[in-house]
């Protein structure tokens, strides 16, 4: 499997820190941002394959970084990760978009599953629109894009 591009966003800066150093360890690649508006900026730099995104930072929160990494990127596949959230949290980033929503504590191969269910999700899609694409059926190829937006 080829390397997934990993954002991980997190205030919690030795937690972050030690969670990249682990996914590295599964030979994996990971960047990590410490705020929403870092996040963005990595974001549009370089653009992730899965985003591993915490709900409550201070300043811009977890559910705004989504809104706006979907609106932008709709591609990135983003698993929220929290131990702060609530049910009506969960619904909130689940109609934005979100992959799936973990509650912290995680161990670390529960979360490279989901990672790589997500990264698998994101190429899946990518490839059905290329091939209606290619064939010149762009309002298929949209379609799947767009249903594959409203599913996570």
């Amino acid at each position: 499997m080829n390397k997934i591009k990993i954002l991980l966003v997190d205030d919690e800066e030795k937690f972050v820190k030690a969670l990249s150093e682990r996914i590295q360890l599964r030979d994996q690649k990971s960047d990590i941002a410490l705020n929403g508006e870092q996040a963005l900026k990595s974001v549009g730099e370089e653009t992730p394959d899965v985003m591993v995104l915490d709900l409550k930072m201070p300043g811009m929160d977890g559910l705004e970084v989504l809104r706006r990494v979907k609106a932008a990127y709709p591609e990135v596949q983003v698993i929220m990760l929290t131990g702060q959230g609530t049910e009506k949290d969960e619904k909130e980033a689940r109609r934005i978009g979100a992959f799936e929503y973990l509650q912290k504590p995680i161990e670390i191969e529960n979360l490279m599953k989901h990672i790589k269910r997500a990264y698998k999700s994101r190429i899946e899609s990518g490839l059905a629109a290329a091939t209606f694409a290619e064939a010149g059926d762009f309002d298929t190829a949209k379609k799947i894009m767009d249903r594959k937006k409203e599913e996570h």
